[in-house]
C-alpha cells in the first residue's frame, strides 16, 4: 500500500491507473495467434501515424497510447482525451494475397463489429454502430459517440487500423456535447486491461473468420453482424458527400462492398461509399 505521507506520484489518479503492459503482453501474444508484438507508450500524437511511419512491421503489431495528443478520426477530425481515460490503439494487418484488395474496404467495418462486440461483453454496455465507423452508446437515453475506427494503407501494402474508445470520460471532460463514454453509459467495468484484451481478442476472431472466407463479408458473417448492430439502418439520414453535395434518404441496406444504400424520395436508390452521415429525426 502507498504510505499516507507519500508525495503525489505520476499515477496518483487511482480512477485511471496505467495499463499493465507485461500482463497484457502475456495474455495476448501466443504461438499461432494474430498478435505478434504489444507496446504501450505514455503519450504520442497518433498511434496510427506512428505505425504507418514504422512499417514495414510484422502483421499483428499492436501499439497502445495512454494519451493521444493528435489523434485523428475520419475527415481529419481531432480525437483527444485526458491521459488514461480511454483505449487508443492501432494494429498492423496484412490480409495478403488470399483476400482480394477490393474486399479490404471491409476492414474498418469489421473492426467496428469487433470493438462493439468486445465492449458489449466486457463492459456490459450495449454498443451500436453508426456507418461507417462510429461506436455509439446511450447516455440518459440519447445516442452518443464513444469511439471510432480509422483504417489507413501504409506504403508497404499493410493496413493500419486504429480504434479509439472513451472509457472513463466524465461529463465535464467531453470534447463536444454529442460525445459520450462507456462510463457515462453505465458500464459494469471500466478497467481498461480487460476491456483492451476483450477488444483485441474480438478483433482477432473476426479478422480470422474474414480472412479464412477470403474476405467474403457474408461467409465471414461480418456483413450480417454489422447490419444487425448498425444504428444507421432503418433511419432517415443525410449523407454529406465529398465536394459539398448532400443526399437525404432512408438507410435501407449495406451492399456487398460495405457501402450504405439509401432509398430516395423519388423511388431510386443510391449507394454511399464515402461521406459523413447525419441521423435525422423522423419526418412529421
Amino acid at each position: 500500500m502507498t504510505p499516507e505521507n507519500a508525495p503525489p506520484g505520476r499515477w496518483s489518479d487511482l480512477d485511471r491507473p496505467p495499463l499493465n503492459t507485461a500482463m497484457l503482453r502475456r495474455a495476448l501474444i501466443r504461438p499461432g495467434g494474430l498478435w505478434t508484438s504489444f507496446d504501450v507508450v505514455t503519450a504520442t500524437g497518433s498511434t496510427n501515424s506512428d505505425l504507418v511511419r514504422r512499417t514495414p512491421l510484422a502483421e499483428g503489431a499492436v501499439l497502445v497510447a495512454e494519451e493521444q495528443t493528435a489523434g485523428r478520426g475520419r475527415l481529419d477530425r481531432s480525437w483527444t482525451a485526458p491521459p488514461r481515460s480511454g483505449i487508443f490503439l492501432s494494429v498492423v494487418l496484412r490480409p495478403g494475397p488470399g483476400v482480394p484488395v477490393e474486399r479490404w474496404g471491409w476492414l474498418p467495418l469489421l473492426a467496428g463489429v469487433a470493438a462493439a462486440t468486445g465492449l458489449s461483453r466486457s463492459a456490459g454496455v450495449d454498443t451500436s454502430l453508426k456507418w461507417p465507423n462510429d461506436l455509439l452508446v446511450k447516455v440518459d437515453g440519447e445516442e452518443r459517440k464513444a469511439g471510432g475506427v480509422l483504417a489507413e494503407r501504409a506504403d508497404d501494402g499493410s493496413v493500419v487500423v486504429g480504434i479509439g474508445i472513451n472509457v472513463t470520460l466524465r461529463a465535464d471532460e467531453l470534447p463536444v456535447p454529442a460525445a459520450g463514454s462507456i462510463a457515462l453509459a453505465g458500464a459494469v467495468s471500466t478497467d481498461r486491461d480487460p476491456l483492451l484484451r476483450a477488444v483485441l481478442r474480438s478483433l482477432e476472431q473476426w479478422y480470422g473468420q474474414w480472412r479464412e472466407a477470403a474476405g467474403d463479408p457474408v461467409l465471414s458473417q461480418v456483413q450480417p453482424a454489422y447490419a444487425a448492430g448498425c444504428a444507421t439502418l432503418g433511419r432517415r439520414v443525410r449523407a454529406e458527400l465529398p465536394g459539398g453535395r448532400s443526399v437525404t434518404g432512408e438507410a435501407v441496406a449495406l451492399d456487398g462492398d460495405g457501402r450504405l444504400v439509401l432509398a430516395l424520395a423519388d423511388g431510386g436508390r443510391q449507394s454511399i461509399g464515402a461521406g459523413d452521415i447525419v441521423h435525422l429525426r423522423p419526418a412529421g
